[in-house]
C-alpha cells in the first residue's frame, strides 16, 4: 500500500511507523500507518524539523515539542489540543479533572481526544480515566491503541492501573 500523496514523510518509530502531513502554516497530523506503508524522506523543512524533535522525544521523553502547528477543529477542540501540549511529560490528568478545568465534561474531552490529528505531539496520551486506567486511546479501547498510550507513558515514567 502506497503512501498517501500528501504525506511529506514516513518514519520509523519505537511506535511503528509514523506519517506526517504539514501546510505552509505548520504540522497538521501524525498518522500511525502500517509497515507496509514506504518510508518517505522529509519532503520540506518542517517535516525534517519534526522528524528530528520526534527521535529526541523517543531518546529523551523530557523533551518539549517546538514545532509550528496548523491544526484544524472547533473552537472546543482546539483549547483542549492547547491544553494537552500544557501537561507536562511524565504527568497524567484525568478526564474528569482537564474538564473541570476547561468548564466541559469529560466525555467531551474525551471526543477531542479522539479527534486530536497530532498523538504524541498533542499528547492526548496523558489523559487518563479517574480510577487512573487508560480506557482509550485515537477511539480505541483494546489492542494496539491501548499498547501505543500504555507504551508512551511507560516511557514518560507514568504508572497506570490495569483497565477494569
Amino acid at each position: 500500500m502506497p503512501p498517501s500523496p500528501d504525506y511529506d514523510l514516513v518514519m520509523d518509530s519505537p511506535l511503528g511507523r509514523l506519517a506526517l502531513r504539514c501546510s505552509s502554516q505548520g504540522l497538521m497530523t501524525l498518522d500511525y500507518v502500517a509497515g507496509e506503508v514506504p518510508l518517505r524522506d522529509p519532503r520540506n523543512s518542517l517535516s525534517s524539523l519534526a522528524a528530528a524533535q520526534l527521535r529526541h522525544y523517543f531518546s529523551d521523553p523530557s523533551f518539549i515539542f517546538d514545532l509550528p502547528l496548523d491544526l484544524r477543529g472547533t473552537p472546543f477542540q482546539l483549547r483542549i489540543w492547547s491544553a494537552l501540549r500544557r501537561i507536562p511529560s511524565g504527568e497524567a490528568i484525568s478526564y474528569g479533572a482537564l474538564a473541570r478545568q476547561q468548564g466541559s465534561s469529560p466525555r467531551a474531552v474525551g471526543g477531542a481526544c479522539r479527534a486530536n490529528p497530532l498523538p504524541v505531539i498533542a499528547p492526548c496520551h496523558r489523559v487518563i480515566a479517574a480510577d487512573g486506567s487508560l480506557r482509550g486511546y485515537g477511539g480505541a479501547t483494546c489492542g494496539a491503541g491501548l499498547e501505543v498510550k500504555s507504551w508512551l507513558l511507560a516511557h514518560e515514567g507514568v504508572l497506570i492501573s490495569p483497565s477494569s
